[in-house]
């Protein structure tokens, strides 16, 4: 069977329900699903886990789908750029699960391998730490972090062939692969598809067989901010 839907309305048809838990690639607005995000929108589907380093920010990225309040919980690691996340929260309108960074793509990837938990000095003695199995190794203490598995895993890479073979682009790989990984179905979204064959097998950066269904979209790639400085004179 084709991977290969013509949009991300296509894509997503029949995997959505109320409750549901998404992992979603990308790290500020580097590397974001932004077509499927868009249409995870219009399909009106609420009370969702998201699972993502953060929610975009105000207006774009994952945070239209704050905009909706579609969104019941998000397990992240950063939250700082967004003033309506800060809003709901302190509202009480949507709960948080914060993850170190490092442990949140561990987490994601050893739910995609199999793996149901891992022990990590990451967050020992802080509140990340409280109410998980603690086990010494070697004198050190460690925390017990349970593998994440999602419902659905949207993502977005450079180029794919028709399997979905695919390669990211530069820092636009950073959180995709592993978010990939963990979802029971993953919808990839990319600037082009190339026909299968065509690519280095030495170059591809996500297996395939990771990925269920596979669009190519159209990209604002907004600059989260823009920093700049003045031309130096003589």
């Amino acid at each position: 069977m084709s991977k290969v839907y013509s949009d991300a309305a296509s894509a997503l048809e029949g995997l959505t329900f109320d409750g549901m838990t998404i992992a979603a690639g990308g790290f500020g607005l580097c590397g974001i699903p932004e077509n499927t995000i868009t249409a995870l929108r219009d399909t009106g589907v609420k009370d969702i886990t998201i699972v993502s380093n953060n929610c975009g920010v105000d207006g774009f990225g994952l945070g239209i789908l704050l905009d909706t309040h579609q969104i019941k919980k998000m397990v992240s690691s950063y939250v700082g750029e967004n003033d309506e996340f800060m809003r709901q929260y302190l509202s009480g309108e949507l709960e948080i699960e914060f993850n170190p960074q490092g442990t949140l793509a561990e987490r994601m990837r050893a739910g995609g391998a199999g793996i149901a938990g891992f022990y990590t000095k990451t967050g020992v003695g802080t509140v990340i730490a409280e109410g998980k199995e603690h086990k010494d190794f070697n004198g050190e203490t460690y925390i017990l972090e349970r593998g994440i598995v999602a419902d659905l895993a949207i993502v977005k890479a450079w180029k794919a062939d028709e399997t979905g073979n695919a390669i990211f682009r530069k820092t636009a790989r950073n959180f995709n692969p592993p978010a990939a990984m963990c979802g029971k179905v993953c919808i990839m979204e990319v600037e082009e598809i190339v026909p299968t064959g065509s690519l280095d097998p030495d170059n591809i950066h996500l297996p395939g067989i990771y990925v269920h269904r596979l669009i190519q979209g159209s990209f604002e790639k907004r600059i989260e901010q823009r920093t700049t400085r003045k031309k130096e004179t003589a």
